[in-house]
This record gives structure tokens, sequence and C-alpha cells, in this order.
């Protein structure tokens, strides 16, 4: 199993991609057939998305590469970062842009969303939001979990989730994601 892995946060020092890393790392424990591949998305940043750069540009190579790794996966693992309730501009330029080649950017792949913030919430908004929504875009939602606080429950310098109740469920969502039933 190919797994595709992203935080969608454009931040260098972002928590939601060392959230979805640790996932990773933790999937790969699980299951010796796995591979994940983490990516960045400034990797694929593109012109904010309009209707008349839509015109003017057409659809910009990045977006088709970023389309052609989510088709080159077998499953999808996003943790989400969350600017005011809702997605990261960044993320969802990349999601418009990449919408305009295939409606169903997920392309029915089995899906495991993650989100994470400093404060209690977790980003749990936007990550009810993408949970929401995501089905319309082909995604098949395997399971979602919201890791609040995330300095009170990850220790950076071992690289490594301290809270045992959230590591016990990220493990469940993952054994979940992976159909290890």
């Amino acid at each position: 199993m190919k797994v595709l892995a992203l935080a969608a946060s454009n931040s260098r020092k972002s928590i939601n991609k060392t959230l979805v890393t640790y996932a990773s790392e933790q999937l790969k424990e699980l299951r010796d057939n796995v591979t994940v591949e983490v990516i960045d998305i400034n990797d694929y940043e593109l012109p904010l998305f309009s209707t008349d750069r839509e015109e003017e540009l057409g659809q910009p190579q990045l977006a088709h590469d970023f389309y052609n790794k989510i088709k080159s996966a077998d499953g999808l693992i996003i943790s989400f970062a969350e600017h005011n309730g809702s997605y990261t501009a960044a993320y969802k330029n990349l999601f418009d842009w990449v919408s305009r080649i295939n409606i169903k950017v997920f392309q029915n792949k089995p899906s495991l969303f993650l989100s994470t913030s400093p404060g209690q919430g977790g980003a749990s908004s936007v990550l009810k939001s993408a949970e929401t929504s995501a089905p319309f875009f082909g995604a098949e939602i395997k399971g979602t979990l919201s890791i609040p606080s995330f300095f009170d429950n990850f220790d950076s310098d071992k690289n490594q989730l301290t809270n045992k109740n959230l590591n016990r469920k990220l493990c469940e969502v993952l054994i979940n994601f992976h159909g290890l039933h």
C-alpha cells in the first residue's frame, strides 16, 4: 500500500506536518507493506485561484502534478491546520486549482484526516468541515482525529505523542485506515 501524506499548511514549522509525519511512521510500524511519502504543499504553490486566472493560465502544471501524486497513491493522510476556523489559504488555493482538473480531487481514495493546534480545540472546526465536504470530492473517509493542545501532548525532542490516550486513538484510526481489524 502506497500512502500519500501531507499537512494542509504551508508553514515551515507546521505542527500538522509534524503530526502527519509521526502518524506516517506509526502506520509503517503497524504494517511492513506500507510505504508513505510525506509531501510539502509548498512544492505546489500556485497563483491565487480565480476564473480570470484560470482563463489566463489554463490549469498549471503544479496542479496536475499534485493531482497525479494523489492518483499514484492507494490512500491519503492529511493533517489540517486551522486558520480562523477554516482551511489555510495555501491548502484551499491548491485544492481549488486541482478541483478544476477533476471535482473528485481525492479520487475515491481511502483517507484519514487529522488536525492539531496549540489550543484546546485541536483545529476541530476545520477537521469537521473537511470530513463533511470530502465525500463530495471523492474521499472515502476511514477515520478522523483531532489532537488538542499540541505542545502539551507531543514531545518534539523525542518526536512522540506523549499523551497515551491520544496515541491509542491515533493507532486505532491508523488500524481502521489500513483495514487491520
